[in-house]
């Protein structure tokens, strides 16, 4: 693999930075790609690796041809380990989640806390699925969440697809096309938290329009 050079904000450490873990990966990276991406979208322990980063990154290198699988497989094969980490994810918190919150004497892990988790995924489930995809940790949990609130598996398997393919393929391919330009290829950082910003202000909208619609004196029971 030709090394690609990009510069990058001091977010995180040097083992973290997403063209430092392409470039060690070497011809393995789109192997490696795809084990972090399973591992962020399924496992509890994958919440601190950067997911975006990576795949905006890993657009990057295809198109400079640091990494030389056509862009359609990239994001195909991108696409299937987002999804594959989020059954896995959702197929562990619907068998443990059940056992973990049977403790009603517990503060955290309570069946009450279930309920609540039923009702949001009742409510906003199949929005909070997709554009949880593009938000840091919360893809990571919410996706255990969904198992442990019992949301329905065709359901759920369905909206994460979509957002798999907005995810895993979207960031992917905006990091093929924009990242040609020296201004975001010098600025990698800012143009994720951009992205992060975004995604967020339709869960915001939620919250708000949420607390306009809630009936007065709800909030005092």
């Amino acid at each position: 693999m030709t090394p690609l050079a990009t510069t990058t904000l001091a977010l995180g450490p040097e083992w973290l930075k997403p063209d430092t873990i392409i470039e060690w990966l070497g011809p393995w990276a789109l192997v490696g790609l795809a084990l972090i991406v399973f591992a962020e979208c399924g496992l509890l322990l994958g919440f601190f690796l950067p997911g975006d980063s990576l795949l905006f990154t890993a657009g990057l290198f295809v198109a400079s041809g640091a990494i030389r699988t056509p862009l359609w497989l990239t994001c195909l094969i991108l696409v299937v380990a987002a999804f594959a980490g989020n059954a896995t994810g959702y197929a562990i918190g619907r068998k443990a989640g059940p056992a973990i919150f049977d403790k009603p004497k517990s503060r955290l892990f309570k069946p009450s806390h279930v309920a609540k988790t039923q009702e949001f995924f009742d409510k906003y489930g199949n929005r909070a699925i997709v554009l949880g995809r593009f938000v840091p940790v919360v893809r990571t949990f919410i996706t255990v969440m969904a198992g442990v609130g019992q949301m329905e598996a065709k359901r759920y398997l369905t909206y994460s697809l979509i957002g798999g393919v907005a995810w895993a393929a979207g960031v992917t391919v905006l990091g093929y096309f924009l990242g040609q330009f020296d201004v975001v290829k010098n600025n990698i950082e800012l143009m994720l938290i951009l992205i992060v910003l975004l995604s967020v202000i339709p869960i915001i909208i939620e919250i708000l329009r949420a607390r306009r619609d809630r009936p007065k004196g709800a909030h005092a029971r």
